[in-house]
């Protein structure tokens, strides 16, 4: 397990800044009317911006590697 944490950290830290750049997005723009799938509630913005940063940061991770 440390291992694999030592491996995905740049992952995991762009995980952590898009749960916060999706709570942030949700907070100050968000969605007034509630018609918003995503932008609606705040825990669905912030699970998106964290999927979107694990996806940067893997991105990331591998082309550091080579």
């Amino acid at each position: 397990m440390k291992n694999w944490i030592i491996k995905k950290k740049v992952s995991i830290m762009f995980t952590f800044v898009g749960a916060i750049s999706g709570y942030a997005y949700w907070h100050f723009v968000g969605c007034e009317s509630g018609t918003c799938s995503i932008t609606s509630v705040w825990y669905r913005t912030t699970i998106y911006g964290a999927i979107m940063g694990w996806l940067v940061g893997d991105l990331i991770n591998d082309k550091f590697k080579k």
